[in-house]
């Protein structure tokens, strides 16, 4: 039975003038799927989440995301999907608390639900001294864990992750994984991008994008098979040597 798919993009592009900053990209990303979405700066991996978030309307192309159009239904696909992004998109200036009622708000849920999820959520993430803490006194690691919980607050299909793991340390980087595969576990699908080539390897499968295009797609096994690599650095470092560009 064919597995049904949260994103499908298909000949997808986006240009900026004569600038073609995504060319005619085509790929599928499974319902409950950790997909990584690699790609050196520049090459167009930005501006790609941008049009599956309904942020950027593409220049030509076809795609879906929680089953609806890219075009015509992109207001709906922000109520269908969470996003976080290196900054965390958390309001400092607010608790802990707050943050999630805010968020909660934002997606539309009830105060019913409001209340005891976060009830839930600050017990799970060992928060419930620092409820009403700002946000802004967390340590960078609580910071991290509360932005993807609340990114996902709202039960959504699928979370963009865009360079989540950016400034914390590996154990801290290992623990954000885990709440990943907790995600994924309970059928939310998982598309993340990051710098971290080590973190590719806990993917189901990963895209590199060169220049606009995608260059590779399979699984951290296979390629690493394919390219003769011992690690997922080593078949980025192959790929990315030849790209031209510098800025998304």
């Amino acid at each position: 039975m064919p597995k049904e798919k949260a994103i499908t993009a298909e000949m997808l592009t986006k240009r900026f003038g004569d600038f073609i900053a995504v060319n005619a990209i085509s790929f599928e990303v499974d319902k409950g799927e950790i997909f990584g979405f690699l790609g050196a700066n520049g090459a167009g991996k930005t501006t790609a989440m941008r049009m599956f978030c309904g942020l950027s309307l593409p220049s030509s192309g076809k795609a879906t995301v929680a089953g609806l159009d890219i075009y015509k239904d992109n207001e709906a696909i922000k109520q269908r999907i969470g996003y976080m992004s290196q900054k965390f998109s958390l309001y400092e200036d607010l608790t802990v608390k707050e943050n999630i009622r805010f968020y909660g708000g934002i997606y539309g849920k009830s105060d019913t639900y409001i209340k005891k999820e976060t009830e839930i959520l600050l017990h799970q993430l060992e928060l419930e001294a620092q409820a009403n803490t700002l946000v802004g006194a967390l340590p960078l690691g609580w910071k991290q864990k509360l932005a993807f919980s609340v990114a996902i607050f709202h039960q959504p299909d699928i979370v963009f992750l865009d360079e989540p793991t950016g400034g914390v340390d590996p154990v801290t980087r290992r623990e954000f994984w885990n709440m990943i595969y907790e995600a994924a576990a309970k059928g939310i699908t998982v598309f993340v991008t990051t710098h971290y080539l080590d973190e590719a390897e806990y993917c189901d499968r990963v895209s590199i994008m060169v220049d606009g295009v995608i260059a590779a797609l399979d699984t951290p096994a296979a390629l690493k098979k394919q390219y003769h690599a011992s690690g997922m650095d080593e078949v980025f470092q192959q790929l990315a040597r030849g790209a031209k560009r510098q800025d998304n």
